[in-house]
């Protein structure tokens, strides 16, 4: 059983462009914070908004991250 070693092609250098993906992973970071404010915090005293729409929208996320709401 002889059989010629076909060479694999050299694989290019994978670069992570650090200076393209940190304005993005920023902006996610921003959002993700603002998300987890209105699932967890966004009731009562600290309510942004006066209605309980905020709170009855994100309501079942609350219970789904064992944030206690009532």
């Amino acid at each position: 059983m002889t059989q010629a070693a076909v060479p694999l092609p050299a694989t290019p250098e994978l670069r992570i462009p650090i200076r393209e993906i940190l304005p993005w992973a920023v902006f996610i970071g921003v959002l993700a914070l603002v998300v987890l404010y209105f699932v967890s915090t966004e009731q009562g005293a600290l309510a942004l908004f006066s209605n309980g729409y905020v709170h009855e929208f994100v309501h079942d996320g609350r219970h789904l991250l064992a944030f206690p709401c009532h």
